[in-house]
């Protein structure tokens, strides 16, 4: 597993819930560190040490953090540079949702080693999608759950999102888009910072 992925976990328990909460969670774990290298690769079983150990530590269901580690990678002030990347997918919510489909190779752009699941949305009318996404990352589905309610704030949408659940690594996302303007969206310069 990247180390960028195991990263994303660590800071947002640490900045979520605290240090202490992180040192319970890596205990928990059996890990004999205390922080992920962002460009190392670790084994894929470790993350899911870490995850089932926060999911002990927080006393929360695991789908509800996966859902919440999505919403921090968008919206927490620490991690501005993802939101950046995302919003380059679009000036609306409804041109992001097609802009999804490019998304791994887009990582694939910043981080070359970085592989994130394939993705693919499917239309079924003007406010019905299906975002599929098929990988190695179980729980991928609740991420996206949560980075795109947090984004269609951003954007000022108004979804309903449903995690379809899943099987042998794929899983599916169900997206209404109620109103694409609902609300006055988060400010957005796409020359933001050059200059």
């Amino acid at each position: 597993m990247h180390g960028l992925i195991n990263r994303a976990i660590e800071r947002f328990i640490r900045d979520t819930y605290g240090r202490d909460t992180w040192g319970r969670v890596t205990r928990l774990a059996g890990l004999d560190f205390t922080e992920f290298e962002s460009m190392l690769t670790y084994d894929a079983a470790l993350t899911q040490d870490v995850l089932a150990a926060a999911e002990t530590a927080l006393d929360r269901p695991l789908p509800g953090i996966l859902e919440d580690i999505g919403t921090y990678l968008v919206s927490h002030p620490k991690v501005e540079g993802l939101r950046r990347l995302l919003r380059f997918g679009g000036e609306d919510f409804h041109e992001f949702l097609h802009s999804l489909d490019d998304l791994p190779a887009r990582a694939r752009l910043a981080v070359g080693d970085l592989v994130l699941p394939e993705m693919e949305l499917r239309e079924h009318g003007p406010e019905l999608y299906t975002l599929t996404c098929r990988g190695n990352l179980p729980g991928f589905g609740h991420v996206l759950v949560g980075l795109l309610r947090a984004l269609a704030d951003d954007y000022g949408a108004l979804v309903m999102l449903e995690q379809q659940g899943g099987c042998e690594g794929v899983e599916s996302v169900e997206i209404r888009l109620l109103a694409k303007a609902h609300a006055t969206g988060r400010a957005f310069d796409l020359g933001a910072g050059a200059g």
